[in-house]
């Protein structure tokens, strides 16, 4: 019966591991789901902003047109109003004259008149009624006949984290650019969502942006011994820099340098993760919130050297 409660008990425990990893599993999907679907709704708030900007391209325009059109026409209208409240006072001038004018009054009113009328006529004649034009709005089919085509706005896929990488192919790029006073000294490198490379340049003291035949895009100077950097959001890094991090935005395909964060430490390695900064500093690891503030001391390697 001892041996039956041991085999009890060894099952029970086998049992709650497999409960407790399966139920970790399980928060890690739900984690990764969250990932993911921020990720799309990234995308779709990109092309959003995308369609904001050529919207209002094409008002901007149309109201270029209208005003354009418009113009002209109020010009008539006003000018109109003009002669028309002249002919009228005219009119009632003639009307008080008839009863009691004297013939050289009738003269110039008369001669008035006439020159009045003349240039009605003659405005009337060099400025013939407009044939009305219409706006038309011609849309760009290539932008419907592209979205027709998507099945989505990306690809999803389940990734396993224990599968072995492997090697597929290798590629060498120059990644020196004509601004560049030494040899590249490359510490940190990632890729961006639209395929563009960034590349951070310890010895230039430099990130610089690449596309996807690695051709210059841009390139921004950071004063400081540049040494690791890691993804904010799809347009957002952040670079360790001797004693601090600093923040570089992408911008219409240019680098732009943002924010400062000074440490009271050496900055090494760096990473992100749901909103945490996470720094070290060559042998502590350190848990920061994206605004600095220091949340925790995480580890400390007191054994062996530099950790990175």
């Amino acid at each position: 019966m001892q041996q039956l409660s041991i085999n009890l008990q060894t099952i029970l425990y086998k049992l709650n591991t497999f409960k407790s990893t399966q139920e970790s599993i399980i928060q890690f999907v739900e984690v990764s789901y969250n990932e993911t679907l921020q990720e799309i709704r990234d995308t779709r708030a990109r092309i959003d902003a995308y369609l904001d900007e050529l919207e209002n391209a094409s008002l901007k325009e149309l109201d270029k047109i209208r005003t354009t059109l418009q113009t002209s026409l109020k010009k008539d209208v006003d000018n109109c109003s003009r002669l028309k409240d002249e002919l009228q006072q005219l009119g009632e001038a003639v009307q008080d004259l008839c009863n009691k004018s004297t013939k050289e009054m009738e003269f110039i009113a008369n001669r008035k008149c006439l020159d009045k009328i003349q240039e009605c006529e003659t405005y009337m004649k060099d400025s013939p009624v407009k044939i009305p034009s219409s706006m038309k709005f011609q849309a760009n089919i290539d932008i419907d006949r592209y979205l027709s085509k998507l099945s989505g706005l990306g690809s999803i896929g389940v990734m396993n984290p224990n599968q072995l990488m492997t090697v597929k192919r290798k590629s060498e790029y120059n990644i020196q650019i004509s601004s560049d006073t030494k040899t590249c000294f490359i510490t940190g490198i990632c890729s961006l969502p639209n395929g563009h490379v960034i590349v951070v340049d310890n010895v230039n003291r430099r990130v610089k942006l690449f596309d996807q035949q690695y051709n210059e895009v841009s390139h921004c100077d950071v004063s400081g011994e540049l040494w690791d950097f890691c993804l904010i959001t799809s347009s957002e890094v952040a670079v360790t820099v001797g004693n601090a991090v600093q923040f570089i935005s992408v911008r219409n395909e240019s680098l732009i340098n943002g924010r400062r964060i000074q440490l009271q430490h050496a900055a090494r390695g760096i990473a992100h993760h749901h909103g945490a900064l996470y720094v070290t500093s060559g042998t502590v690891l350190y848990h920061y919130t994206l605004t600095g503030t220091l949340m925790k001391q995480l580890y400390t390697d007191t054994v062996g050297g530099n950790s990175g």
